[in-house]
């Protein structure tokens, strides 16, 4: 059953911390403020949209041309992709979550002064009909100094699931031609622009032209170097196998109806997944959880 605008404010509103608005109608929109970050959460996908902590810049990129309608996915912020990350024939692309409307649980402030939000969603008739399997999903956004998303998978049924995921966050850059990714140095990847071919990383990622690579059997950190800002963020995870790392370039641009000319320039994909081989098996009545905390260090 959706939530309305006015049973949202009742029910979850915190005093000058967190509200509920529409930015179209039937899109629902938690705003927070708090003496530690900003942030602004859609209850379509799950989707975190801006994090702003104290003191710095926007860590968190959209696109200007991005839809925001219900049944489509938002260009930028942290779309879940899941049950299947990437492309599977015949079905929609990054899974049937990111375009769904969930259900806010709870939604409270911590002793820290943190904003905490649990979103989640069941296995329905609907969810059914593309993916036929019973399963309780839920992500606890937690928005302070640092952002963490946490997705938990939950088996209701009774036979094993496997699944593929990934918290697709965009990050914003500066110059993206100034920009690097450290600790996947040594790390394998396949390479989605050379057709999957199989290399391995030398160095810092650095960019000049179109990047698509899932690099696997990585539990490390990424640290990600802006330097037209002099800024760094650093990504951590847990229950992740693999890092995807993507910027679409200039001529890929161009064929996103969805992206303004020369945005490439402005964001970077670090994703935090469970991709490619490193898919996951999750038994009967067991969880998985996936996780990223997102800092400026």
């Amino acid at each position: 059953m959706s939530q309305t605008l006015d049973t949202l404010n009742t029910r979850f509103a915190l005093p000058h911390t967190l509200v509920f608005s529409e930015s179209v109608p039937g899109w629902p929109v938690a705003e927070i403020t708090t003496p530690l970050a900003s942030a602004r959460v859609a209850l379509h996908g799950a989707h975190v949209l801006s994090w702003q902590p104290a003191g710095q810049q926007p860590v968190i990129w959209v696109s200007q041309a991005a839809f925001f309608e219900p049944g489509k996915p938002v260009r930028g912020g942290v779309p879940v992709c899941w049950p299947w990350f990437g492309a599977v024939p015949g079905k929609t692309l990054h899974g049937f979550v990111r375009t769904m409307l969930w259900q806010l649980r709870s939604a409270e402030q911590d002793a820290g002064g943190q904003v905490v939000l649990r979103l989640g969603l069941t296995d329905d008739a609907t969810t059914r009909a593309v993916w036929d399997h019973a399963f309780d999903l839920e992500l606890v956004v937690t928005v302070g100094l640092t952002l963490t998303l946490a997705l938990t998978t939950r088996n209701t049924g009774d036979a094993p699931l496997s699944i593929t995921q990934a918290l697709h966050t965009y990050l914003c850059t500066a110059d993206i031609t100034q920009t690097t990714v450290q600790g996947l140095d040594g790390t394998p990847y396949l390479d989605k622009v050379q057709a999957f071919a199989v290399c391995q990383q030398s160095g810092d990622v650095t960019f000049s032209g179109e990047t698509d690579r899932i690099y696997t059997d990585t539990t490390a950190d990424s640290l990600i170097q802006d330097g037209a800002s002099r800024r760094s963020i650093r990504i951590s995870k847990q229950g992740s196998a693999s890092t995807v790392v993507w910027n679409p370039w200039v001529e890929k641009e161009k064929t996103m109806a969805d992206m303004a000319p020369g945005e490439h320039r402005q964001f970077l994909c670090v994703e935090t997944c469970n991709a490619g081989p490193d898919a996951v098996t999750i038994a009967p009545a067991m969880t998985h959880t996936l996780a990223a905390t997102i800092s400026v260090v």
